[in-house]
């Protein structure tokens, strides 16, 4: 019988919800995306990491995502005094990362934020881990894609159309 690799599916939605929207104008199919990250594979984790503003369709996004087979992690919405807003999840996608990197064969990061290249680097070099980037091309830095075993391009096969 064939050992199914390890995997551990971690995505930063509202990275990919604005690239996608920006570049496609569509939005991401995480039914196709799941099916693609996940065939073959055993699932260790597999998180989406969202900002709760609390509305209907948000709350149904949400739900949907669990029935797929992802564990939703929310933060709240804030909006700061000066106007700005605040919803950031890449400190809580670190730490998830680095706790699952050493009990899976393979990272899955669907984002663009260059943010995550040291941390995708380190995955690599201290624990010579499989790392699998989705994002939207043009809006996904360089030096991500650079560090990634492997990058995947988020075309229309992911999209829903």
């Amino acid at each position: 019988m064939e050992i199914m690799k390890k995997v551990s599916i971690f995505v930063d939605v509202q990275n990919i919800y604005y690239t996608t929207k920006q570049e496609f104008n569509l939005n991401f199919d995480y039914n196709k995306f799941w099916k693609l990250v996940t065939d073959k594979r055993e699932v260790i984790g597999a998180f989406a990491y969202s900002i709760n503003r609390g509305d209907e369709k948000q709350i149904q996004f949400q739900n949907i995502l669990r029935a797929i087979g992802f564990q939703v992690k929310l933060k709240p919405y804030i909006n700061r005094s000066d106007g700005s807003s605040k919803g950031d999840w890449d400190v809580g996608i670190t730490i998830d990362i680095m706790e699952y990197a050493s009990i899976s064969d393979i990272i899955v990061l669907a984002s663009g934020d260059g943010d995550f290249d040291i941390l995708i680097e380190k995955i690599r070099d201290k624990y010579n881990k499989e790392t699998e980037i989705y994002g939207v091309s043009n809006l996904t830095a360089n030096s991500l894609k650079k560090v990634a075993s492997s990058f995947y391009p988020i075309r229309n096969e992911l999209l829903l159309t």
